[in-house]
């Protein structure tokens, strides 16, 4: 499990890579790829291209995410594998995430 993150030139996008497990154990590693910022980006975007596995941890720290980034900001999930948007899909997160 890794999570990576890459800000752009401007700040306004930040695009957080969770590789294989996106379970508890990714929890900290997680927070830091978004809290670490002074400034806050207007959007975000968590890449689960690589992702093998998503658990009920893993919404709590979207929803998490979602708290911080605030109503305003654009949250986006994308290249998630069938079973994980499966997942999604289930757990309604279709309907608070932008996921494609």
């Amino acid at each position: 499990m890794s999570v990576e993150s890459e800000v752009s030139l401007d700040g306004t996008k930040l695009t957080i890579a969770v590789k294989g497990r996106f379970d508890f154990g990714s929890h900290q590693t997680f927070r830091e790829a978004y809290e670490r910022f002074y400034k806050v980006p207007n959007t975000y975007v968590v890449d689960l291209k690589e992702t093998t596995y998503l658990d009920s941890s893993a919404l709590g720290m979207l929803l998490l995410l979602r708290d911080h980034a605030g109503d305003d900001a654009d949250i986006r999930v994308i290249n998630s594998n069938s079973d994980v948007r499966k997942i999604l899909g289930i757990s309604n997160f279709d309907k608070l995430f932008d996921i494609s």
